[in-house]
This record gives structure tokens, sequence and C-alpha cells, in this order.
């Protein structure tokens, strides 16, 4: 299946604790349906000093299903699903709230 949400988009959370927040995708794991979006799903994971790292309690944002995140619509601000269509003999990513094309 065609990716519909990759690194870099700017996406809004639809469920959850940290409903209603935008942030940008890190990275996704798409086998897994999960996504690791910047300053949202935080959790504080508490790590052991070493060598190289302080250690204590750090900060980490934590994967979150695909599912619970919409891209934010680049015409209108807010969340849309996307589409595919050709254009121009390429396959593109559009906004079905606009029909705005999302990455060219």
């Amino acid at each position: 299946m065609a990716a519909k949400l990759k690194t870099g988009d700017k996406v809004v959370v639809l469920a959850g604790k940290d409903k209603g927040r935008e942030g940008v995708i890190q990275s996704v794991d798409p086998k897994a349906g999960k996504a690791v979006v910047e300053g949202i799903n935080i959790s504080i994971r508490h790590t052991k000093q070493s060598q190289n790292s302080q250690g204590g309690r750090l900060p980490k944002a934590m994967p979150m299903d695909l599912s619970n995140l919409a891209i934010v619509d680049p015409k209108e601000g807010g969340p849309t699903r996307v589409g595919f269509r050709v254009e121009d003999g390429k396959k593109v990513r559009y906004a079905k709230k606009s029909g705005e094309v999302i990455d060219a």
C-alpha cells in the first residue's frame, strides 16, 4: 500500500492524550503502522549513566498509531485525508479537503 504519511509531514493528533496538537513526523514504521511525532506522546525514560550520556529521567517521543494522525491541509490548515492522483505522469499525494497537492 502507498504511504499516506511520510517523514517530514506536518500532522495533527486525532485521538489520545495529545489530541489537537500538531507536530512533524520524525520516523515512520509502516510494518507496525506507527509513527514518531516530534513533541507528541512524550514519555519519561529512566536511563543509567554511562561514559557517553549523563543519565537520569529523559523525555522521549514514543511511537503512536498512524490511525490517530491526520495530515494538516496545506491550504486550509485543518486535518484532512490523503488521496492519490496522477499529474504529468507522476503519482502525487493531495489533500482531499482542499484538493491541494501535498508533494510535487
